[in-house]
């Protein structure tokens, strides 16, 4: 006999923390348009974008340069809620992902937009069906603290390749370099169009991270980060320029519930 389905939390009772809805543009105080700009320059981190009536669309354009030249081919298009970085030269900055000699090549001040270390993100966004593309939505770690504060809440991410009826995303957790995290990474099939707006919500703390799509749980994990975290919603075409441009993919609105205010060091 198959398992009823399992239902999300209530949203809180309180008013968010954090609410945006992109109708009046791009907030400079809520979101850095940059992939993590630490790690390469500003003509590479850039984000490309433009405001619909739906939200706003991130966007992957024929002459976007690859994120890094190390990286190629790779371009993205990013929101996140904050910055951290050492001096140039340095290993010092938010999301130390690989592990082939990463270094600071532009210094970023530090950036408290939106980190929490526990709470609730709903966010509504449409994923991209053009060739080579990847929605992401993270929650890392700030490291501006301890650099073992790199753990990554991976909500979800959406291959083009993957969308139909039925889609099948990657969700979990990811330790990096936190020796207290545990990487528990899953593909899931979730019965609906990704490429059409959603809802996805990612709860966190005392111990445990659910992640959500349209009020049903999606993935139950015994472990969370406890620490500040920026939130991260990107754009990637992989590979080689293809096709038509601009690929594109839709953040509609993004309601958040934290703790209060990050810890500044």
């Amino acid at each position: 006999m198959a398992s009823l389905p399992e239902h999300l939390p209530p949203l809180p009772s309180r008013p968010p923390d954090f609410a945006d809805d992109f109708a009046r543009g791009l907030s400079d105080t809520r979101w850095v348009p940059h992939y993590l700009p630490h790690w390469t320059t500003p003509d590479r981190s850039a984000t490309r974008y433009g405001l619909v009536p739906e939200g706003l669309e991130l966007r992957i354009e024929a002459d976007q340069l690859d994120w890094r030249p190390e990286d190629a081919p790779m371009r993205v298009s990013n929101l996140q809620t904050g910055t951290f970085s050492g001096p140039v030269g340095s290993t010092h900055g938010t999301h130390r992902h690989r592990s082939d000699g990463l270094a600071v090549r532009t210094e970023t001040p530090l950036q408290l937009l939106f980190a929490p270390s526990r709470g609730r993100i709903d966010l509504t966004v449409a994923a991209s069906r053009a060739d080579g593309c990847m929605l992401a939505v993270w929650l890392v770690g700030t490291e501006h603290l301890s650099p073992e504060h790199s753990g990554e809440i991976c909500v979800v991410e959406i291959d083009a390749a993957a969308i139909g009826e039925v889609t099948t995303v990657r969700s979990g957790l990811k330790a990096h370099d936190d020796p207290a995290l545990v990487t528990d990474m899953a593909e899931v099939a979730v019965a609906l169009d990704a490429s059409v707006l959603h809802t996805w919500t990612v709860i966190w703390g005392d111990g445990e991270t659910l992640i959500g799509c349209e009020g049903l749980v999606v993935r139950r994990i015994p472990h969370a980060p406890d620490y500040p975290l920026f939130l991260m919603i990107d754009l990637f075409e992989i590979g080689p320029t293809q096709g038509s441009y601009p690929k594109a993919a839709t953040v509609s609105r993004v309601t958040a519930w934290g703790n209060g205010a990050p810890a500044q060091g």
